[in-house]
Order: structure tokens, then sequence, then C-alpha cells
């Protein structure tokens, strides 16, 4: 209980000390992310190691966390945790986010919802080929994790990656 209200704390505090919202986007997509210290859960740590360890086991360099783009994904998954939707609704505008704030020259995203564990979840990414195509992709090279449980205690992740 402690962790949930810990992170709407720093989501609040992000949000009011970095985040304007503008006329047109109905309060869920923030125009002034800037590079912020977020803190991690062990559950999100965990996600960002398996996905770089699997990327190594294919060749494939090691992503840089970076914490912009763990806010972006947070403004994310708690609007997927209010609506209760999984969806990539408004990436258009994360991804403009990302562009302006981290230098993004591409940006993905993956979500997901119910997973109890960090392998599960990634697990079930990598069996999904979109999914995987994503963590897999050479191209990227920072990413970001957002996790965030509902009031009946479900998990839900957004996971963001780019290539600077």
């Amino acid at each position: 209980m402690k962790s949930n209200q810990f992170k709407l704390i720093v989501f609040i505090t992000i949000s009011m000390l970095l985040a304007s919202c503008s006329k047109d986007d109905e309060g869920i997509y923030f125009n002034e992310i800037n590079e912020v210290k977020v803190e991690y859960s062990t559950m999100e740590l965990e996600i960002l190691n398996l996905v770089n360890e699997h990327r190594v086991t294919l060749g494939l360099k090691s992503l840089k966390k970076l914490d912009v783009i763990s806010a972006v994904a947070l403004t994310h998954t708690s609007y997927m945790v209010e609506t209760g939707n999984v969806d990539h609704y408004n990436f258009p505008q994360r991804q403009e986010n990302l562009v302006i704030k981290a230098n993004a020259k591409s940006v993905g995203e993956n979500v997901a919802y119910g997973f109890n564990s960090s392998k599960g979840v990634v697990d079930a990414w990598l069996k999904s080929e979109s999914h995987r195509a994503i963590i897999e992709n050479e191209k990227y090279t920072h990413f970001g994790i957002s996790t965030e449980k509902n009031n009946n205690g479900r998990n839900y992740f957004t996971q963001m990656f780019i290539k600077k």
C-alpha cells in the first residue's frame, strides 16, 4: 500500500511541477515533462533487466534506462489505470513528447495488464510477434518503464523505447 501511495505522490508531484495540459488533449497528454529523477520499483527494474538480458542473448546492445521515458510512460500507465483500458491511446502525443524532450528519432511502446511478475509480462511480450519486434528492434538505444496497480491490485504496464 505504501508503494502505491508513494507512486501516486510522485506522479502528482511530477504532474504539478512539470506538466501542463493542452486544451485539446482531455488532460491525458502532458506537454512539459522534462528530465526528472524517477524512483523505480523492484518489478520495473526487473523488467528492464529481463529485456536487456534477452537482447544480449540475441547479440543486440543493452538499452540504457532514461528517466524521461519512464515519466512519459507513467502518464500513460496512470491513464490506463484510471480508465480501465489497455491501449495505445494518444501514442502520437507521447511520441512527440519524447522527440522534443529526449531527442528521440523513433519511438516504440508495449503495454500490458494483469501480470503479477516481471517475468510473466516480459514472457508474454516475447510470445507476441509485434511486442517482441519492439523489444528486439536493434535501432533502439534507450528505454523506460512504468507499472501501476489499480484498486483491485491488478498491474498495468507501459514500456517505451527510443532511438536517440
